[in-house]
């Protein structure tokens, strides 16, 4: 089994960019909370989420990303079910999100980033973010164009969670990386 310490090497030998970095140590702090939440494997599912995206600056387009960073996990020993998971993250890649560990972290990408992007704005960042303001700016669409408010729903409905819940279980789960997250 690797280890968080093992993924972190991959990670910052294929991604430089510091903001690609706290995304997907948003992702993976979120990744922790559902596992431990669920009971699963809090390893496991923190490495998902840490290296969801550790192909993306050298392969950011489709269906280069994930497709070839997961070529990569699998020659590095990564199991199955990890890369599965990862593959699932992208829709056009057709992988099934047919797992907890799949679903999950589909339904917390998007999310993380916009967090992020509504946190990063405010005078106490995280500190005091509640779901109200971050149900508010996704009714901007100008506010992180870029950010699919689509995936962010149909996250919440293929894990079977009201959004406000979601919403909040992701903040909670940032709010304790807030350092690492320039948060």
């Amino acid at each position: 089994m690797m280890n968080r310490n093992d993924a972190l090497g991959l990670l910052k030998e294929y991604t430089k960019n510091e903001a690609l970095l706290k995304h997907m140590y948003a992702v993976e702090a979120a990744m922790r909370a559902y596992a431990r939440k669920y009971n699963e494997d809090e390893e496991a599912w923190s490495i998902v989420g840490l290296l969801h995206d550790f192909d993306y600056e050298m392969f950011p387009t489709a269906p280069d990303h994930p497709v070839k960073g997961s070529k990569i996990l699998k020659e590095k020993g990564y199991p199955e079910d990890m890369r599965h998971a990862i593959l699932g993250h992208a829709i056009y890649t057709g992988v099934p999100r047919d797992t907890l560990m799949a679903k999950v972290l589909y339904a917390c990408d998007e999310l993380c980033g916009f967090i992020h992007a509504v946190a990063v704005i405010r005078p106490n960042k995280i500190a005091d973010l509640e779901v109200s303001s971050v149900k508010k700016k996704m009714k901007d669409k100008r506010f992180a164009a870029n950010v699919s408010r689509d995936d962010i729903t149909q996250g919440c409905a293929e894990l079977n969670i009201p959004m406000d819940e979601h919403i909040k279980f992701v903040i909670d789960a940032m709010k304790s990386i807030s350092t690492d997250l320039g948060l």
